[in-house]
């Protein structure tokens, strides 16, 4: 059979299945598996379909979708489905809806075993492109890139920012600015007085970043910090539980801090409840900033927090991953996006200019 005459067939049977896998075409051709990969490469260089991991799928353009052809089925895998996550998840399937497209999730639970199964299943089902988050974060890189670097499709990383030497190639990304995130949340609480402010972080991938902004806001504000290595649950009321909280309380005062930045909502919102069980006013003697903004409003004493811009950071990468597979090869794209700061009753607020 001549290569046009495969193409024919190549393209008869994608328009009558909407996906095909090599092994599959192989066997209809009576080619080798080498021979059909060469045959989808032309094919799509031609623009007449997509490669896929594993094979091809029909041509559906992002901005126009259509109810005819097959529809464009992007994988997303992330870390969590909860919470933080659940937003961005939300900002991409939306997106990917809005332009025709389909979104399908796998979640590791900040797993590494898990992460890759996720990413292989999400791979075998013929997704022409990635939306990864993986499990590890940015100081760690070096131990998924083997994972990063045999993945045969486009992928954007989100809220991770891999890149040489640590991966073989570049990635398109879109991450929060968790840095300036944290000099939001000092810049705050000095322009309310605090110049000695104590800092706790949970063992999170964002605290990778967030030190990087406390670090140069303890330079740029000229403020007094100490890093808690003080453990503080999120729940319970054992006695263990509150000796943790209290001892990072007693660290407090010893340094003479009268404001706190935590991470995350649920680890500031039960600090704040001891606090005031312990007769500890609430921003009067201990202002509280908590960063990340999923339940911060709920807490007793609504906490100001530091607001990522989860939605439109799914939806950013959403976008960037869909314009990657239906247009002409472009340059990597690293984009960051800036979080907000919500300021409510927990810290009070900065007196106003004259």
């Amino acid at each position: 059979m001549l290569a046009s005459e495969r193409h024919e067939q190549i393209l008869r049977s994608l328009r009558r299945h909407g996906r095909l896998r090599v092994g599959d075409l192989a066997a209809e051709l009576g080619v080798s598996a080498i021979t059909v990969r060469r045959d989808l490469g032309e094919l799509d260089s031609a623009g007449l379909l997509r490669r896929v991991h594993g094979g091809a799928v029909g041509i559906s353009p992002a901005a126009a979708p259509s109810s005819q052809g097959s529809q464009l089925t992007i994988g997303i895998v992330v870390p969590s489905s909860t919470f933080y996550y659940t937003s961005v998840i939300r900002g991409a399937e939306e997106t990917a809806a809005r332009y025709g497209a389909r979104l399908v999730l796998g979640v590791s639970g900040y797993d590494v075993a898990v992460e890759q199964e996720r990413i292989e299943k999400v791979l075998g089902i013929g997704v022409a492109g990635l939306l990864l988050s993986t499990a590890l974060g940015d100081d760690r890189a070096a131990e998924i890139s083997k994972t990063l670097d045999a993945i045969d499709v486009p992928v954007v990383l989100m809220e991770r920012a891999f890149g040489f030497p640590h991966v073989e190639r570049e990635y398109d990304h879109v991450r929060t600015d968790h840095a300036y995130g944290a000099m939001l949340a000092l810049r705050h609480l000095v322009s309310l007085g605090h110049r000695r402010i104590g800092i706790n972080l949970d063992a999170s991938v964002t605290a990778y970043w967030l030190r990087q902004g406390i670090e140069q806001a303890a330079e740029v504000l000229d403020v007094d910090l100490f890093i808690s290595t003080t453990e503080l649950p999120a729940h319970g009321a054992d006695p263990a539980t509150l000796a943790q909280h209290d001892a990072f309380l007693a660290e407090c005062d010893a340094f003479g801090a009268r404001a706190v930045l935590i991470h995350s909502d649920e680890h500031a919102a039960r600090l704040t409840e001891r606090a005031l069980e312990a007769g500890v006013r609430i921003p009067d003697d201990l202002a509280v900033v908590a960063y990340n903004d999923e339940t911060a409003a709920l807490a007793v004493v609504p906490l100001t927090a530091v607001s990522p811009p989860k939605p439109l950071l799914g939806e950013t990468a959403c976008e960037l991953l869909l314009h990657k597979l239906n247009s002409a090869p472009a340059p990597i794209q690293h984009l960051s996006l800036l979080p907000d700061l919500r300021i409510r009753s927990s810290s009070g607020t900065p007196p106003a200019s004259a």
